[in-house]
């Protein structure tokens, strides 16, 4: 007998999402699609059936990680810019109570210029 094996094809979970969710749809059938994508008809079912099964999984599991990261650096930058804004109003005292010592033109300002 001859080299009779097939290679089994790999598909994404991208691609697996969109054929079910086309499918979902109602605009095609099963079989139109499995035909459009070049797949077995009980390959797109038991993609769908996978699918409606871990639908739930998704409320379940809470945010991804790259949700989490974003959360995480926009905490970060809300401290930062929390920070800043101390340091700016302290920075602004400072100048104050400086010209208040040594008056608007005073010494202190020959090594700061342009403020």
């Amino acid at each position: 007998m001859g080299n009779m094996s097939r290679k089994k094809n790999r598909y994404s979970a991208e691609f697996k999402a969109k054929a079910v969710m086309e499918l979902m749809s109602g605009q095609r059938t099963l079989n139109e699609l499995a035909a459009h994508y070049q797949i077995a008809p009980a390959t797109l079912s038991n993609w769908n059936r996978q699918f409606q099964e871990r639908a739930a999984e998704i409320f379940r599991q809470g945010p991804s990680d790259s949700e989490r990261q974003l959360d995480e650096k926009e905490q970060e930058i809300a401290i930062l810019q929390q920070k800043v804004g101390q340091l700016t109003v302290e920075c602004d005292w400072f100048k104050k109570k400086s010209d208040e010592v040594f008056g608007p033109d005073g010494p202190h300002r020959t090594r700061f210029p342009g403020k």
